[in-house]
């Protein structure tokens, strides 16, 4: 079994490496994939009759195996967040919206993190030589 550490809010894209490792050693992680199709009906055959019963099993069993899928993946997810993130998180209903707004809300503060430390060594106040005015 794999333990991750918690989510706090920092390190995201370590902790989302993590997971992502973890979702797909249960090979549950396409439940996350934005381009998802959902499971087709069984379609009536080209000469009018209706699918045959292995064909509507097929798809009983697929839809199932995918909803359980999505609840392990959308428990999986919400059980690695501190408490604190549990609690605004858990009102989500998918998997996947959860993950989405997970990047939105951590990724953007990890790239504006980097954007900014990169912003700061190139800056001429970074050398302490130099006499910085502001």
């Amino acid at each position: 079994m794999i333990k991750l550490d918690r989510f706090d809010g920092n390190n995201f894209a370590r902790w989302q490496d993590k997971m992502i490792f973890l979702l797909t050693a249960l090979t549950i992680y396409y439940i996350l994939d934005p381009d998802l199709l959902p499971i087709e009906e069984p379609v009536p055959n080209d000469d009018g009759t209706q699918p045959s019963a292995e064909a509507i099993d097929k798809v009983i069993k697929e839809k199932k195996k995918r909803a359980e899928d999505e609840l392990l993946c959308r428990g999986h997810i919400p059980n690695t967040l501190s408490d604190r993130l549990y609690d605004l998180f858990t009102e989500m209903k998918s998997a996947r919206e959860i993950w989405t707004a997970l990047e939105f809300k951590y990724k953007a503060e990890e790239e504006g993190t980097i954007w900014t430390l990169k912003w700061l060594i190139q800056s001429p106040c970074w050398n302490k030589s130099m006499n910085c005015k502001s």
